[in-house]
């Protein structure tokens, strides 16, 4: 991993300014304003219902806002003109459930946006597909079809099938939260080795260890709202805000 002091001295990717969403009375995301840079690793913590999903599935507009404005490397992406088809090829997506084409194979469920998107060749996509399936030990299942896979081993496959986008930053909503105990471990793996390697993560999830290991910077989101934010250390060994204490009186 990257020198934190390196980190919080780099590029801005996110840019995020009183971020607002409501669903008709309700507001799940109340006047949220952060930035994340190149290179950290930020986890995204808080109970149920808090509007941690809510917040990540807005930095690439899954989620659209109500209000506020969100920046990805300088441009306003909230701005109704912009292109997010277009941003959201640099901004990789994993979701709980995987999101794979059941009815295409593992190599074809890689290649397709590389073909149809970056208007890679066949070949090449093929090549590089094989390679990152080979990172994560599942070469083996390349004409497999998702129904043939564990859930973790899905898992993997969508995170190595969001690498085959060159992605500037990868969101991960909740990654091993439908997984059976035993398979958590080899899907936090494959993301611990992506932080070694200076990838820039947001990433909600309930796996305390991996936000202490991993993570550059823990984020507390209550009500709506960034609670507190600091380093893992920090986070973990000396909260300040006593919502947050209370949570983490009841998981740890």
């Amino acid at each position: 991993m990257s020198d934190s002091k390196e980190i919080m001295n780099g590029e801005v990717l996110f840019d995020i300014e009183h971020l607002q969403k409501d669903f008709g009375e309700l507001h799940v995301l109340n006047d949220i304003s952060t930035q994340i840079r190149k290179g950290e690793v930020v986890v995204i913590v808080g109970p149920s219902g808090s509007g941690k999903s809510t917040f990540l599935r807005s930095l690439n507009l899954l989620e659209e806002p109500t209000g506020g404005v969100i920046r990805f490397e300088g441009r306003d992406i909230t701005d109704r003109h912009s292109n997010i088809n277009l941003y959201r090829q640099k901004i990789g997506m994993v979701f709980q459930h995987f999101n794979l084409f059941p009815h295409k194979t593992i190599l074809e469920n890689m290649t397709l946006a590389p073909i149809k998107l970056l208007k890679k060749s066949r070949e090449d996509a093929e090549k590089e597909a094989m390679e990152l399936l080979d990172r994560v030990g599942l070469s083996e299942k390349a004409n497999a079809y998702p129904s043939q896979l564990s859930g973790g081993q899905k898992q993997r496959i969508a995170i190595v099938r969001s690498l085959c986008m060159h992605p500037d930053v990868i969101l991960f909503d909740e990654p091993t939260s439908a997984l059976d105990p035993e398979m958590v471990g080899e899907v936090l793996n494959v993301m611990a080795d992506l932080a070694r390697e200076g990838m820039t993560m947001v990433i909600v999830t309930h796996e305390m260890g991996f936000a202490k290991e991993v993570g550059t910077r823990v984020m507390f989101v209550d009500e709506g709202q960034i609670k507190e934010e600091n380093t893992p250390k920090e986070f973990f060994e000396n909260p300040q805000n006593e919502r947050l204490k209370e949570f983490l009186s009841k998981i740890i």
